[in-house]
């Protein structure tokens, strides 16, 4: 069973689970700019590559600073493999949908699995006002995609983004609270990832990466210095909440996510999405109120 707020079981204390809630909010908005910055670049797989590679290399030398990640390594492993298979569905998605309909869709349906799954079958705690806004976030993601503004094929790579984004968040959540601190084990999924995804689509690609990477490697390292930010912040409040709410809120960073393709990818806003993004902060609200 998952721990809620630390590893007896228990509901967390107002304190933990507030700091949790604004990692994981500011956790949102920043991994909005991150797949922003991929997906304005123009080969997304190279951009995906230096983004992780230049995380690899930040946290590298912190090996030495913390404890091994012992009793964690089988769940560092499985999140290694669904994160590689995540990034790879990814890439897909954004070479052929637009943001603003594809990060809605990938990012509304993990929080709704990680709720199954978390809930339902491992017994994380949740509240039921906790419970409903993360049904109100469900619901919302809906409106977004409803009617024509996404392909069948952009639709089928989101969802299955999304359900691995779910597994990776729940695999994570208990790998960080099986090792001996939060730090150990962010550190070595920065690191395992770096090797693993750059290893990946250098082997996709033939070395195309590489090339590619050499004109658009100033952004993909400020994306890297992100990326340590937003993953690092929400799997370390994931070690201080419940696994099902947290998740849902970072699912605000979809009003960043949209403000940026308005605003600076010159993409169409839909009476749908707008009124998606309102139900998503909804949804938040509910959250943390509950």
């Amino acid at each position: 069973m998952l721990a809620s707020g630390g590893r007896d079981g228990q509901a967390p204390s107002m304190a933990p689970f507030t700091l949790a809630a604004l990692l994981m909010i500011a956790s949102g908005s920043i991994h909005a700019v991150v797949n922003a910055i991929i997906k304005g670049g123009r080969d997304k797989a190279a951009g995906r590559a230096i983004t992780d590679a230049t995380g690899a290399i930040i946290l590298l030398p912190a090996i030495a600073f913390v404890p091994l990640p012992t009793g964690a390594w089988g769940w560092l492993a499985a999140s290694a493999v669904l994160h590689a298979i995540y990034l790879y569905a990814l890439v897909r998605a954004y070479a052929i949908g637009d943001l603003s309909a594809v990060y809605p869709v990938l990012r509304g349906t993990a929080p709704l699995i990680t709720a199954g799954v978390s809930i339902g079958i491992l017994g994380d705690h949740a509240t039921k006002g906790q419970i409903a806004g993360i049904a109100v976030i469900g619901a919302a993601m809906f409106v977004m995609v409803s009617g024509k503004h996404i392909g069948r094929a952009a639709l089928g790579w989101s969802l299955l983004t999304g359900a691995l984004i779910a597994s990776y968040t729940v695999i994570d959540a208990i790998g960080v609270r099986a090792a001996p601190t939060p730090a150990s084990y962010i550190v070595w999924v920065f690191v395992q990832m770096g090797f693993v995804v750059v290893a990946l689509f250098g082997v996709l690609t033939r070395g195309g990466i590489f090339t590619s990477a050499r004109a658009q490697w100033k952004p993909g390292m400020i994306a890297g210095l992100l990326s340590v930010f937003t993953y690092g912040g929400a799997v370390y409040a994931l070690s201080l909440g419940p696994t099902a709410p947290l998740a849902a809120l970072r699912e605000t960073g979809m009003v960043t996510a949209l403000l940026i393709a308005i605003l600076v990818l010159k993409e169409r806003a839909t009476w749908g999405r707008v009124v998606g993004v309102l139900g998503i902060l909804a949804g938040a609200a509910l959250i943390l109120v509950g």
